[in-house]
Protein backbone atom coordinates (compact mmCIF):
# COMPACT_ATOMS: atom_id res chain seq x y z
CA UNK A 1 0.00 0.00 0.00
CA UNK A 2 1.54 3.44 -1.40
CA UNK A 3 1.23 6.08 0.94
CA UNK A 4 0.14 9.42 -0.37
CA UNK A 5 3.19 11.00 0.02
CA UNK A 6 5.26 8.35 -2.08
CA UNK A 7 2.54 8.24 -4.41
CA UNK A 8 2.90 11.92 -4.64
CA UNK A 9 6.77 12.42 -5.20
CA UNK A 10 6.55 9.42 -7.81
CA UNK A 11 4.19 10.84 -9.93
CA UNK A 12 6.11 14.24 -9.09
CA UNK A 13 9.17 12.77 -10.50
CA UNK A 14 7.32 11.64 -13.65
CA UNK A 15 6.08 14.43 -14.58
CA UNK A 16 9.73 16.75 -13.69
CA UNK A 17 11.23 14.24 -16.24
CA UNK A 18 8.41 14.80 -18.99
CA UNK A 19 8.83 18.97 -18.40
CA UNK A 20 12.44 18.45 -18.19
CA UNK A 21 12.70 16.95 -21.71
CA UNK A 22 10.55 19.51 -23.35
CA UNK A 23 12.64 22.24 -21.67
CA UNK A 24 15.80 20.82 -22.78
CA UNK A 25 14.16 20.43 -26.01
CA UNK A 26 12.99 23.99 -26.56
CA UNK A 27 16.35 25.56 -25.29
CA UNK A 28 18.22 23.47 -27.84
CA UNK A 29 16.07 23.91 -30.88
CA UNK A 30 13.15 26.36 -31.82
CA UNK A 31 10.21 26.56 -29.47
CA UNK A 32 7.60 26.61 -32.42
CA UNK A 33 8.88 23.67 -33.80
CA UNK A 34 8.92 21.62 -30.97
CA UNK A 35 5.79 22.24 -30.02
CA UNK A 36 4.84 20.77 -33.52
CA UNK A 37 5.15 17.20 -32.57
CA UNK A 38 3.27 14.92 -31.04
CA UNK A 39 6.03 13.21 -28.63
CA UNK A 40 5.45 17.33 -27.18
CA UNK A 41 1.80 17.42 -26.78
CA UNK A 42 2.21 14.28 -25.25
CA UNK A 43 4.65 14.95 -22.61
CA UNK A 44 3.33 18.15 -22.03
CA UNK A 45 -0.12 15.91 -21.23
CA UNK A 46 2.15 14.15 -18.52
CA UNK A 47 3.64 16.99 -17.21
CA UNK A 48 0.40 18.67 -16.34
CA UNK A 49 -1.46 15.51 -15.61
CA UNK A 50 0.55 14.04 -13.16
CA UNK A 51 1.66 17.01 -11.39
CA UNK A 52 -1.90 17.67 -10.59
CA UNK A 53 -2.09 14.42 -9.43
CA UNK A 54 1.03 14.36 -7.18
CA UNK A 55 -0.61 17.62 -5.68
CA UNK A 56 -3.42 15.45 -5.02
CA UNK A 57 -2.11 12.72 -3.91
CA UNK A 58 -0.41 14.64 -1.23
CA UNK A 59 -3.38 16.43 -0.47
CA UNK A 60 -5.61 13.16 -0.05
CA UNK A 61 -7.97 14.89 -3.01
CA UNK A 62 -10.22 12.60 -5.04
CA UNK A 63 -8.41 11.73 -8.41
CA UNK A 64 -8.58 13.10 -11.83
CA UNK A 65 -11.31 12.16 -14.32
CA UNK A 66 -10.44 8.50 -15.20
CA UNK A 67 -11.14 10.16 -18.88
CA UNK A 68 -7.76 12.32 -18.67
CA UNK A 69 -5.82 9.86 -17.10
CA UNK A 70 -6.14 7.30 -19.04
CA UNK A 71 -5.61 9.23 -22.03
CA UNK A 72 -2.85 10.52 -20.87
CA UNK A 73 -1.90 7.01 -20.49
CA UNK A 74 -2.56 6.15 -23.83
CA UNK A 75 -1.19 8.74 -25.63
CA UNK A 76 2.66 8.33 -23.95
CA UNK A 77 2.34 4.59 -24.94
CA UNK A 78 1.74 5.39 -28.37
CA UNK A 79 4.66 7.75 -28.34
CA UNK A 80 6.85 4.83 -26.91
CA UNK A 81 5.72 2.21 -29.40
CA UNK A 82 6.19 4.37 -32.31
CA UNK A 83 9.45 5.91 -31.44
CA UNK A 84 10.98 2.57 -30.71
CA UNK A 85 8.69 0.54 -33.12
CA UNK A 86 8.61 2.56 -35.66
CA UNK A 87 10.99 5.51 -35.92
CA UNK A 88 14.10 3.63 -34.17
CA UNK A 89 13.66 0.60 -35.86
CA UNK A 90 15.85 -0.54 -38.44
CA UNK A 91 13.55 -2.63 -40.14
CA UNK A 92 10.48 0.19 -40.14
CA UNK A 93 9.93 1.55 -43.67
CA UNK A 94 9.70 5.08 -42.44
CA UNK A 95 12.84 4.96 -39.57
CA UNK A 96 15.11 7.33 -38.15
CA UNK A 97 17.32 5.25 -36.69
CA UNK A 98 20.80 7.46 -38.29
CA UNK A 99 19.82 10.46 -36.98
CA UNK A 100 18.34 9.47 -33.66
CA UNK A 101 22.15 7.61 -32.79
CA UNK A 102 23.69 10.90 -33.86
CA UNK A 103 21.84 12.65 -31.48
CA UNK A 104 24.42 13.47 -28.26
CA UNK A 105 24.85 15.52 -24.97
CA UNK A 106 21.47 17.51 -24.26
CA UNK A 107 19.47 16.22 -27.29
CA UNK A 108 20.11 12.60 -26.09
CA UNK A 109 18.89 12.96 -22.62
CA UNK A 110 16.55 14.59 -23.89
CA UNK A 111 15.09 11.89 -26.29
CA UNK A 112 15.24 9.25 -23.22
CA UNK A 113 13.36 10.64 -21.11
CA UNK A 114 10.51 11.85 -23.43
CA UNK A 115 10.37 8.35 -25.50
CA UNK A 116 11.58 5.68 -22.79
CA UNK A 117 11.34 7.28 -19.02
CA UNK A 118 7.82 8.97 -19.59
CA UNK A 119 6.10 5.99 -20.87
CA UNK A 120 8.00 3.65 -18.65
CA UNK A 121 6.98 5.79 -15.41
CA UNK A 122 3.20 6.36 -16.48
CA UNK A 123 2.89 2.73 -17.17
CA UNK A 124 4.44 2.08 -13.78
CA UNK A 125 1.94 4.49 -11.96
CA UNK A 126 -0.80 2.83 -13.58
CA UNK A 127 -0.08 -0.61 -12.75
CA UNK A 128 1.24 -0.02 -9.02
CA UNK A 129 -0.17 3.53 -7.83
CA UNK A 130 -4.29 3.19 -9.10
CA UNK A 131 -6.86 1.14 -8.80
CA UNK A 132 -8.27 -0.82 -11.39
CA UNK A 133 -11.56 -1.03 -12.71
CA UNK A 134 -12.46 3.06 -13.78
CA UNK A 135 -11.67 3.02 -17.41
CA UNK A 136 -14.89 2.57 -20.09
CA UNK A 137 -15.37 1.15 -23.35
CA UNK A 138 -16.20 4.75 -24.17
CA UNK A 139 -13.00 6.39 -23.35
CA UNK A 140 -11.51 4.44 -25.92
CA UNK A 141 -13.48 6.04 -28.69
CA UNK A 142 -13.20 9.57 -26.77
CA UNK A 143 -9.22 9.40 -26.36
CA UNK A 144 -9.51 9.71 -31.02
CA UNK A 145 -9.90 13.10 -30.46
CA UNK A 146 -6.15 13.56 -29.68
CA UNK A 147 -4.59 11.79 -32.34
CA UNK A 148 -7.43 13.33 -34.62
CA UNK A 149 -6.70 16.86 -33.52
CA UNK A 150 -2.93 16.39 -34.15
CA UNK A 151 -3.29 15.23 -37.24
CA UNK A 152 -5.53 17.70 -38.63
CA UNK A 153 -3.01 20.64 -36.98
CA UNK A 154 0.34 18.38 -38.52
CA UNK A 155 -1.32 18.31 -42.25
CA UNK A 156 -2.68 21.96 -42.07
CA UNK A 157 0.87 23.04 -40.83
CA UNK A 158 2.40 21.24 -43.44
CA UNK A 159 0.42 22.13 -45.98
CA UNK A 160 0.70 26.28 -45.01
CA UNK A 161 4.76 25.89 -44.03
CA UNK A 162 7.15 27.31 -47.25
CA UNK A 163 9.22 23.73 -48.24
CA UNK A 164 12.20 24.91 -46.36
CA UNK A 165 10.12 24.93 -42.81
CA UNK A 166 12.02 22.77 -40.28
CA UNK A 167 10.27 19.82 -39.62
CA UNK A 168 7.40 20.75 -41.94
CA UNK A 169 6.15 17.57 -41.47
CA UNK A 170 6.93 15.94 -38.41
CA UNK A 171 7.33 12.29 -38.77
CA UNK A 172 7.59 10.25 -42.02
CA UNK A 173 4.68 8.52 -42.38
CA UNK A 174 3.01 12.30 -42.35
CA UNK A 175 5.03 13.44 -45.10
CA UNK A 176 2.79 14.30 -48.35
CA UNK A 177 5.64 15.35 -50.82
CA UNK A 178 7.09 12.30 -50.06
CA UNK A 179 3.66 9.89 -50.37
CA UNK A 180 1.04 12.06 -51.35
CA UNK A 181 -2.49 12.63 -49.32
CA UNK A 182 -4.02 8.90 -49.98
CA UNK A 183 -0.93 6.96 -48.34
CA UNK A 184 -1.07 9.88 -46.07
CA UNK A 185 -4.16 8.79 -44.50
CA UNK A 186 -3.90 5.59 -44.88
CA UNK A 187 -1.11 5.57 -43.04
CA UNK A 188 -2.86 7.79 -40.34
CA UNK A 189 -5.95 5.14 -40.84
CA UNK A 190 -4.05 2.58 -39.27
CA UNK A 191 -2.16 4.50 -36.66
CA UNK A 192 -5.28 5.51 -35.84
CA UNK A 193 -6.98 2.00 -35.59
CA UNK A 194 -4.41 1.02 -33.59
CA UNK A 195 -4.69 3.78 -31.31
CA UNK A 196 -8.42 2.46 -30.41
CA UNK A 197 -7.47 -1.00 -30.75
CA UNK A 198 -4.60 -0.03 -27.86
CA UNK A 199 -6.62 2.35 -26.02
CA UNK A 200 -9.95 -0.64 -25.72
CA UNK A 201 -7.01 -3.09 -24.33
CA UNK A 202 -6.13 -0.56 -21.73
CA UNK A 203 -9.62 -0.87 -20.82
CA UNK A 204 -10.10 -4.51 -20.56
CA UNK A 205 -6.48 -4.99 -18.74
CA UNK A 206 -8.03 -2.05 -16.19
CA UNK A 207 -11.23 -3.94 -15.54
CA UNK A 208 -8.95 -7.42 -15.09
CA UNK A 209 -6.20 -6.08 -13.62
CA UNK A 210 -5.91 -7.07 -9.79
CA UNK A 211 -5.53 -3.87 -6.99
CA UNK A 212 -1.81 -3.76 -5.34
CA UNK A 213 -2.52 -2.22 -2.40
CA UNK A 214 -5.61 0.07 -1.04
CA UNK A 215 -4.59 3.20 -0.56
CA UNK A 216 -7.63 5.71 -0.97
CA UNK A 217 -5.35 8.19 -1.79
CA UNK A 218 -3.80 6.84 -4.49
CA UNK A 219 -4.93 8.44 -7.75
CA UNK A 220 -7.15 5.70 -9.87
CA UNK A 221 -6.98 8.06 -12.99
CA UNK A 222 -3.86 6.88 -14.90
CA UNK A 223 -4.82 3.83 -15.19
CA UNK A 224 -8.37 4.27 -14.28
CA UNK A 225 -10.29 6.33 -14.04
CA UNK A 226 1.57 10.50 -25.51
CA UNK A 227 6.81 11.71 -31.76
CA UNK A 228 9.29 13.15 -31.84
Amino acid sequence: MAHPFVTAVVRGLIALAAATGIVIECVEGDPLVVFSFFTIWSNTAVAVVLGLGAVRARRRQPPLPALWTGGVLLCIAVVGLVFHLVLDNRASEFNQAAEIARLSGARAVANQLLHTVTPIGVLLDWLLLTRPGALRPRHAAQWLAAPGTYLVFALTRGALASPDTPARYTYPFLDVPAHGYLDVLTNALVLGLAFYALGLALVTVDRFRPAVGRDENRISSLGAGGLK
